[in-house]
């Protein structure tokens, strides 16, 4: 690109740029401007946290729109989160002040005279979730032409969040669809700061288009200050060991908040009931030091008000403000001069530890994170529930990351068919009616669904027809059936991850959150870290009232964890056989890493996949993935257990299983590898009952049980890892 990319911008930007005292435009900003001004192709942002992403990506788009004013929306964002909307709708504003490019923000929670506004004007930047964008195309289709019809530019935001996910499917079928309902041709931006795997990205983003995608990588390393320590819960069998349990809890607990309380910090939990207890048992403490109560909650289940609540205390409020939160902050909301970063518990993915961890680090200072690693400890347990896996994980992953710049590749679905039931019924909803080549062709042409044959597809068609999913009408065309319209009518529709129907708790007239398991009236529970008691439960309206308790505390939400990749097991089971001591290793962690290592070289626990574990029971640790552990545990259940005689197999995901039976561990292993090899030689449905067809996504089920079926088996069974990841121990 010729000259200095700051004299091509708008005006306007030039003078954001002085106001905010810049002295030069960061390497991702130049690098955009060359893409986005001299070249017609799309353009995939992958740096970290705090690195101008945003800037790099509307700079030069909205130069674009100040020079040519659209006739219609001129860029549309699409980010995961409402809360993350609602921070770029704010930066977004501040950037277009004298810009006269009008922004507007698009979510369940944006007013009604605010989205009318925008369709009587279209113009600008629209900034929408992919639930609220789901809305617009089915139930305004006759709008998306004059919404759209002169549309420059799509930026994805958080790429990695969508891709691999069924949402990303869902975003990359909108916008073909939008591309073809108002004849467009937007060029695409996809930003992220945890990608590693930037060709399989980069052809995700530029799916159904004619341009390649330019990737934008600085490399720019920066200082990191991590620490690890671990606390042990000891099992509480006695009086005298509920009592050491008790102190070992507080402990832990004054430890959170002695590292936080004066502190702009963020504790990171892998729970929402986490982030409640964890919320709860600090504000108990500072009651009882007579302290002041600067503890909040952010997640899902909590009132936008209240969300907002804590954003600003975090971003700008006068002193110190602590948040126990989930992934709602993972994401790249920017909370200012954060300066405590606290996971607890270890993640279950480098993806999100380098999310968390670029939650710190802004302005130019070290990227920090303490992690806190609290596990039962029982010298009486069996062998593998001995082993401190939650810090395994945790140094797992922060030795993949740091030290190999390792981040989890993405996987691709290839037969969606829950999607595809979804994109077929709101095609179909959005063209009232239509012939079956025809809505084939609207749907088949997606780019989501090249891996779906027609012949599928015609069966697919007529089973939704037997179940009145959709009807034929007398003159031939296809409509949505009435069983259909139950579905197809309800707000949820729009959302293509699985939610929970939920209660909304109020205190009086304000709104506090919501819950899915809905406690009798009397009863207690946390939520926005504090306590309540139920008073009324009103199920027609789907509401919950209550007040101020100081009892017991209850869970509410069942947390199912997150899937771990086989490399960062594989990183665990090296981080036992190593003997270095990381540097970043607290005297505790130390402590508990040396103990485990010395119990797995007198065990042989690392010597073989399957070891004894007394009597007639076994212990499998095939040190592989999620995905890999769940294909081990069918082909145990479904092949194996009768003809082995397998009276009980219990998992413990992923790390090991306890398996008691009629056979000793080497003839165990032995037959293991050999189905193996039979099943990957028949194939993956070989693990599979004929009738049977597990789901994999929210509308699995309204899809022919034989296409749900090798859905299943192509996607959530994986025969080829889990025969690498066991023959890689010998």
């Amino acid at each position: 690109m010729s000259g200095n990319p700051f004299t091509r911008l708008a005006p306007f930007i030039q003078e954001y740029i002085y106001r905010k005292q810049w002295d030069t435009l960061r390497e991702a900003q130049v690098e955009a401007c060359r893409v986005l001004f001299d070249t017609p192709n799309h353009l995939l942002i992958a740096s970290g946290t705090a690195s101008g992403k945003t800037e790099a990506a509307f700079f030069p788009a909205l130069t674009e729109l100040y020079e040519r004013p659209s006739s219609s929306v001129g860029i549309l964002y699409i980010g995961p989160l409402k809360a993350l909307i609602n921070d770029q709708f704010e930066r977004i504003r501040e950037l277009l002040r004298e810009g006269e490019v009008p922004v507007w923000h698009w979510h369940g929670d944006v007013s009604q005279a605010e989205k009318t506004k925008l369709m009587r004007n279209p113009s600008g930047v629209l900034q929408i979730t992919p639930e609220s964008l789901e809305g617009l195309l089915m139930n305004r289709p006759n709008s998306i032409p004059a919404l759209f019809q002169d549309l420059r530019v799509v930026i994805v935001d958080e790429v990695h969040a969508f891709m691999g996910a069924d949402r990303g499917i869902q975003v990359l079928s909108q916008l073909t669809r939008i591309e073809r309902m108002a004849s467009c041709a937007p060029r695409r931006i996809g930003l992220s700061a945890t990608l590693s795997d930037y060709e399989t990205a980069a052809g995700w983003l530029a799916s159904g288009t004619r341009y390649p995608v330019e990737v934008v990588s600085p490399q720019g390393g920066r200082k990191l200050r991590i620490s690890v320590e671990h606390f042990s819960f000891p099992d509480a069998r006695d009086e005298k060991q509920a009592e050491q349990l008790e102190n070992a809890r507080k402990a832990y607990y004054n430890f959170v908040y002695d590292t936080t309380h004066q502190k702009k910090a963020l504790v990171f939990t892998n729970s929402r009931s986490d982030a409640e207890l964890t919320t709860l048992e600090l504000r108990r403490i500072a009651a009882r030091r007579q302290e002041p109560d600067v503890f909040h909650v952010h997640h899902g289940s909590i009132s936008a008000m209240l969300r907002e609540e804590t954003e600003a205390a975090l971003r700008s409020g006068p002193g110190p403000a602590v948040a126990a939160a989930t992934l709602t902050l993972e994401l790249g909301i920017d909370l200012g001069e954060l300066e405590r970063v606290v996971q607890l518990g270890a993640p279950y993915s480098c993806s999100s530890f380098v999310q968390r961890l670029g939650r710190s680090g802004r302005r130019g200072q070290a990227s920090e994170m303490l992690f806190l690693c609290p596990e039962e400890e029982d010298e009486e347990a069996q062998l593998p529930a001995r082993m401190p896996w939650m810090l395994l994980r945790a140094i797992a992953v922060i030795e993949l990351y740091v030290r190999e710049k390792w981040v989890e590749p993405l996987t691709l679905r290839r037969k969606p068919v829950g999607l595809l039931y979804h994109q077929t019924m709101s095609i179909l909803k959005s063209m009232g009616e239509a012939g079956p080549a025809d809505l084939a062709r609207a749907v088949l042409t997606l780019p989501a669904f090249r891996g779906i044959s027609p012949e599928e597809y015609r069966i697919f068609l007529n089973y939704l027809l037997q179940t009145d999913h959709i009807q034929r009408t007398d003159e031939g065309p296809l409509i949505i059936g009435l069983t259909g319209e139950k579905i197809v009518n309800n707000f949820r529709f729009y959302a293509v991850f699985k939610d929970d129907e939920e209660h909304v708790v109020y205190n009086g007239s304000e709104e506090i959150g919501s819950i899915t398991t809905v406690p009798p009236p009397g009863y207690c529970f946390s939520l926005a870290g504090k306590l309540w008691k139920v008073e009324e439960v009103d199920a027609k309206h789907k509401a919950l009232y209550v007040k101020s308790a100081k009892g017991k505390v209850d869970t509410l939400w069942l947390g199912a964890g997150g899937d771990v990749h086989t490399r960062v097991v594989r990183k665990m089971r090296e981080v036992l056989e190593d003997s270095a001591i990381y540097p970043y290793l607290a005297p505790g962690a130390v402590n508990r890493l040396e103990r485990a290592r010395r119990l797995a070289r007198e065990s042989g626990l690392l010597k073989s996949a399957v070891i004894p574990a007394g009597g007639d029971s076994m212990f499998i640790l095939p040190w592989a993935g999620s995905k890999q552990f769940r294909t081990l545990e069918r082909l145990l259940k479904h092949n194996l257990a009768g003809r082995l005689s397998l009276r009980s197999i219990v998992p413990m995901e992923p790390y090991y299983m306890v398996v008691a039976g009629k056979t000793d561990a080497a003839m165990l292993l032995d037959e293991i590898m050999r189905e193996l090899g039979e099943c990957e030689a028949a194939g993956p449905e070989s693990l599979l009952d004929p009738k049977e067809a597990p789901y994999i996504g929210k509308y699995d089920e309204f899809v022919e049980p034989e296409l749900v079926r090798t859905a299943f088996a192509t996607d959530g069974l994986d025969l080829e890892g889990l025969s690498e990841a066991l023959r890689e121990q010998g």
